[in-house]
């Protein structure tokens, strides 16, 4: 995470966000990890229904593993499941306060519910632990007036 925080750019905070995501990838069980693997591959082909099966399956198996739990609510994200997938969120965030991708995914579906305030500070939270990214940045300067209000 300091590595990511102290990124002068777009390439170097890359670089050390793919290293994040493949340590948080690692559950540390064999098994585990074909369970994050199949409902991820399912995810790629738009399968959302194996997806949810796989990662339910994962989820109970490995309750305390936040990638699992991420994976679900992007599941339930892509089915427009928004209560579900706010649920293993939280869950996420209980288990890793810095996942800066759950935060995003809280942001996204506050966007999506048209709450901008709750929306801009998913991001925002999310934006001081992912510097240098861009879909975050138009999220932001997106909502920011209807968030913030008008400066004067």
């Amino acid at each position: 995470m300091a590595e990511l925080a102290a990124a002068e750019d777009a390439i170097a905070a890359g670089k050390a966000e793919r290293a994040l995501r493949l340590e948080w990838s690692k559950s540390g069980s064999a098994a585990m990890d074909l369970l994050l693997k199949r409902g991820r591959d399912a995810l790629e082909v738009n399968n959302t229904e194996a997806a949810i099966e796989h990662l339910t399956a994962l989820t109970d198996h490995a309750p305390d593993f936040a990638e699992g739990w991420l994976t679900l609510a992007t599941a339930y994200y892509a089915e427009e499941m928004f209560g579900p997938a706010a649920r293993a969120l939280e869950r996420t965030l209980a288990l890793n306060p810095e996942h800066f991708g759950a935060l995003q995914g809280i942001g996204a579906i506050y966007d999506n519910l048209e709450r901008p305030e709750l929306a801009y500070e998913a991001y925002a939270a999310a934006a001081r632990l992912r510097p240098h990214d861009e879909e975050l940045d138009a999220a932001l300067e997106r909502l920011r007036r209807d968030a913030t209000g008008w400066k004067l």
